[in-house]
């Protein structure tokens, strides 16, 4: 009744809306219902054989290994970034250094004071 002078507006007959004791919600509408839903997948195992001391070499062989998942393969390569980064700038530094310090450019041993008192 869009054109009816008082009656455009409000909730539509037989809908429900203006109840005098609606008391709230319907029964069995809303909420969870059981064996609603997708199923649970199941777990994923993985077939690394060797067992891994170092979670750099765990992570690694994830990230290489064909038969994993590709999202395992690229979050195990993701997780090798940030253990990269989370060192700091002067510890990577360091490192370097103590890489070129190596061969041509070590430190030559200090020389050796003999004392003569005699």
């Amino acid at each position: 009744m869009a054109g009816a002078k008082g009656r455009s507006g409000g909730p539509r007959a037989n809908s429900g809306g203006a109840r005098a004791n609606s008391g709230g919600a319907r029964a069995n509408s809303g909420g969870a219902r059981p064996g609603a839903g997708r199923p649970p997948k199941e777990p994923e195992y993985l077939n690394l054989s060797s067992i891994y001391d170092d979670p750099a070499t765990f992570l690694k062989a994830v990230m290489n290994d064909s038969g994993s998942d590709a999202k395992l393969r690229v979050d195990a390569a993701k997780a090798l970034l940030r253990e990269r980064a989370e060192a700091g700038k002067k510890e990577l530094k360091q490192e370097a250094a103590k890489k070129a310090a190596g061969g041509k450019f070590a430190a030559s041993a200090p020389p050796k004071l003999v004392v003569n008192n005699k």
